[in-house]
């Protein structure tokens, strides 16, 4: 006979997935389409193409082709590519015009530095009483992770889940104003973060961190959780650099 299911391994096995669905890689994600201006969709998309790769680091954004694409005039498509360009995926050339911002070394470690800050605060936001909920999703999420770091072409896929996992923490923090900068800064890191977690054998040492971050909560350590926290997130930007040298 097969082996019986328990109710706390069903709950374990889907508490992720309602994240998973509801998180995605856009820009304004806190706010509901409905209230979003027609430039701001377009970014959007264009944001979410970017961010898959298509198009590429240096590759040029026609802005007749979108116009004609999302059949509007050339406003809306200008002033979509001004709020990728505050983003930092797009940037404007003169007599060039706008390309997908490269990726720099420069820019990972300034990204990499903030992001490891605002994450060691909200650790120590919940590490002090850790919610039931989070620490369900949390085992969750990085029961997924496990599963990711031993396939060969898990690398995006395991830094999609990151960056989720990230926001399910901090939206635990009490914090909107933190949120919402979270939210932003790990979207930039996104494309850094596929570099950085390409490996095999970064993703086995990235998730080893998240299960011991895990483990520091539920014992009630916070400067462990913080340190551990800290180090998967500069080890992962320091993996970034070696890959674009």
């Amino acid at each position: 006979m097969p082996t019986p299911v328990s109710p706390t391994s069903l709950l374990m096995s889907d508490a992720f997935s309602p994240w998973d669905d509801a998180l995605k890689f856009e820009l304004f994600s806190e706010r509901p389409q409905p209230t979003l201006s027609v430039p701001e969709q377009i970014a959007a998309e264009l944001a979410q193409r970017i961010l898959a790769g298509k198009p590429g680091p240096g590759e040029r954004i026609a802005e007749q082709q979108v116009a004609d694409e999302f059949k509007v005039s050339r406003g809306p498509v200008r002033e979509a590519i001004r709020l990728l360009e505050r983003e930092g995926l797009a940037t404007v050339l003169p007599r060039r015009g706008a390309v997908v911002t490269e990726l720099s070394a420069h820019e990972v470690a300034e990204l990499f530095e903030i992001r490891t800050a605002l994450f060691a605060l909200v650790v120590q936001k919940i590490a002090a009483a850790l919610p039931p909920d989070l620490e369900v999703a949390l085992e969750s999420g990085i029961r997924r992770l496990e599963a990711l770091a031993t396939l060969p072409d898990g690398g995006s896929a395991y830094a999609e889940t990151v960056y989720k996992l990230l926001i399910v923490v901090a939206r635990s923090c009490d914090n909107l104003r933190l949120q919402q900068m979270l939210g932003a800064l790990s979207l930039q890191t996104l494309r850094y973060s596929k570099l950085g977690l390409a490996s095999v054998e970064r993703r086995q040492k990235s998730v080893q961190l998240w299960r011991d971050t895990l483990d520091a909560l539920r014992r009630g350590n916070v400067e462990l959780a913080v340190k551990l926290s800290q180090q998967r997130i500069i080890e992962s930007g320091a993996e970034a650099l070696r890959s674009l040298a």
